[in-house]
C-alpha cells in the first residue's frame, strides 16, 4: 500500500516500484495516454531545473525514461536551446520512438553513444537513462554512461535524473553503480527508494512533479 510521508516540508503520498507501475496502468487504460504523460513529465523535468543556459546534453536510454528525454528534446528544441542528445540504447518503447522522431523533425542532434563520446565540458547533463524498476547491476553502455556521467559531475556539470538516478532500486535506493545528481525531478509520486539514506548519499536535492497519475480505488 502507499504511505505518506513528510518531504521537502509537505505530506506526500509515496509508491513501491509495483504501486506506481500499477498508478501508471490504470491512469493510461482510463484516463490519460502514455504519451500525453509522456510530455508533461517532460515539461516537468523542463520546469524543475534552475536553468537551461551553457552546453547541454541528454542521455537517453530504451524504455520510458529514455522516451521522458526525448520529449524533453523536443521541448528544449522549441524553446531554441542548443542540446546534444545521446542515444545510449536503440531499443525504444512505443511512445519514446514517437518522441525521437518528434525530436529528430525538430532538428535535434542525436548522437550514438560511444567510447568517443566524452560528457567533459557540458554544463548541465540529463541522465534519461533508466527506470524506477531497474534493480539489476548495471552493465555495458549503461554503466560506461553511468561513470561517464559521474566523472562529468565531478568536474562541474550540473546533472539532473528524471525520476530516479539511474542504476538505483526504487524500492531500497540501492545500488552498486548509480548516477550521482545535483537534482533528481520524481514523476508522479515520489517513490520509497528516493526517501532512503543509500539515496540521499546520491541525490543533492529532489522534488516530485505531478502529472495526472491516477491511483487505483483500491
Amino acid at each position: 500500500m502507499s504511505m505518506q510521508a513528510i518531504v521537502n516540508g509537505k505530506e506526500e503520498t509515496v509508491l513501491s516500484v509495483a504501486e506506481m507501475r500499477a498508478a501508471d496502468a490504470y491512469t493510461i487504460a482510463h484516463f490519460t495516454s502514455g504519451r500525453v504523460l509522456m510530455h508533461r513529465a517532460a515539461e516537468g523535468i523542463y520546469h524543475a531545473a534552475p536553468s537551461w543556459q551553457g552546453r547541454i546534453a541528454i542521455l537517453a536510454g530504451g524504455g520510458n525514461n529514455g522516451g521522458d528525454g526525448y520529449a524533453l528534446a523536443c521541448i528544449l528544441a522549441d524553446v531554441g536551446a542548443a542540446f546534444d542528445l545521446f542515444a545510449v540504447s536503440e531499443k525504444l518503447s512505443e511512445d519514446g520512438a514517437y518522441y525521437r522522431a518528434q525530436a529528430q523533425a525538430k532538428g535535434a542532434r542525436i548522437l550514438p553513444f560511444t567510447e568517443q563520446a566524452h560528457l567533459e565540458g557540458y554544463d548541465i547533463l540529463v541522465d534519461c537513462l533508466l527506470g524506477t524498476g531497474f534493480h539489476r547491476p548495471v552493465r555495458g553502455r549503461m554503466r560506461d554512461a553511468i561513470a561517464r556521467i559521474n566523472a562529468a559531475r565531478q568536474a562541474g556539470a550540473f546533472v539532473i535524473a528524471a525520476d530516479i538516478n539511474s542504476g538505483m532500486d526504487g524500492d531500497t535506493g540501492e545500488a552498486e553503480l548509480a548516477v550521482s545528481s545535483d537534482l533528481t525531478v520524481s514523476i508522479g509520486y515520489y517513490k520509497t527508494g528516493l526517501l532512503t539514506p543509500a539515496a540521499a548519499a546520491r541525490i543533492q536535492r529532489f522534488m516530485n512533479v505531478e502529472i495526472g497519475i491516477v491511483l487505483p480505488a483500491t
